[in-house]
């Protein structure tokens, strides 16, 4: 059974994420969906972890072989820990590229067995990040194209009410 990790802060979760965590199903026997603590935005999350796993399972509930857990610590070790064989990460642009694949060599150097396989986004996704949504709801915009049905309202009601859980 080969497993395969999908990271990332989901702040929130994008019909971008999505697409990649659909894909990543259907290549994979068992995906591990992981909140990872981004340190670089540690303190402007519009959501707590917690908040941010419980929508990942809302929205991945109709997926069988998804699962979906938090961890805040290195992300070569938690795919140890999981026996996962691969890292799965979505790319927008070249742009995401250069920062992903300092990572993805990092990760294989802490553990020599890790892959990281890139699934590129599809064409309506391709703008599309949890930083946009966030902008776009807190100025009045529809974000009903940009995040899974389920959770739409919960985002709507966290960010027009000031930003921070």
């Amino acid at each position: 059974m080969k497993t395969v990790i999908c990271p990332g802060s989901f702040d929130p979760v994008t019909q971008g994420h999505m697409d990649i965590i659909r894909r990543s199903a259907a290549l994979f026997d068992r995906v591990i969906v992981v909140v990872m603590t981004n340190y670089h935005k540690k303190n402007s999350y519009a959501f707590s972890a917690e908040e941010r796993v419980h929508f990942l399972e809302r929205c991945t509930a109709s997926i069988p072989n998804v699962e979906v857990d938090a961890y805040d610590g290195l992300l070569a070790e938690y795919a140890r820990q999981k026996g996962a064989v691969a890292v799965v990460k979505g790319l927008r642009a070249v742009s995401d590229f250069e920062y992903e694949f300092q990572q993805a060599l990092t990760n294989q150097k802490l553990n020599q067995g890790l892959e990281t396989v890139f699934v590129t986004a599809t064409a309506e996704n391709m703008f599309l990040s949890s930083s946009v949504v966030k902008q776009v709801c807190e100025l009045g915009g529809d974000i009903g194209n940009f995040v899974p049905e389920e959770i739409r309202d919960d985002i709507i009601q966290r960010i027009k009410r000031g930003g921070q859980s």
